[in-house]
């Protein structure tokens, strides 16, 4: 092994110990944009699903500013599936999107395709 990769494998176990729990889950988002993954949020009313979001990478969870309590929401973002049609259209844009753990159901799902 060439010590330059040495030294690499050494720097990122370092600095994976060295960081914060929010900064390594920042990095795991980072990642999990990068190999492209795709979920999809269904918001439903009673039995009727009224809203769709797609493409999104990762739900997060919040958590107070002032302390390492979670936050009863949940947020990310995602392609606002206007028509509920399944399919990214055009016009239908990346929004962001906050729902309460509490009281939101909700399916957050990998898309089959």
């Amino acid at each position: 092994m060439k010590i330059r990769t040495l030294f690499l494998i050494v720097a990122i176990a370092t600095f994976s110990t060295a960081c914060t729990q929010e900064t390594q889950n920042k990095l795991g988002r980072a990642i999990n944009n990068w190999t492209g993954t795709d979920g999809i949020l269904e918001i439903y009313a009673g039995n009727k699903l009224v809203k769709r979001f797609l493409k999104i990478d990762k739900l997060s969870t919040a958590v107070g500013t002032n302390s390492d309590r979670d936050r009863p929401y949940r947020y990310g973002y995602g392609i606002l599936d206007a028509n509920l049609n399944g399919v990214v259209d055009k016009g239908e844009k990346k929004v962001y999107f906050e729902f309460s753990d509490y009281s939101t159901p909700y399916v957050f799902f990998e898309n089959p395709q």
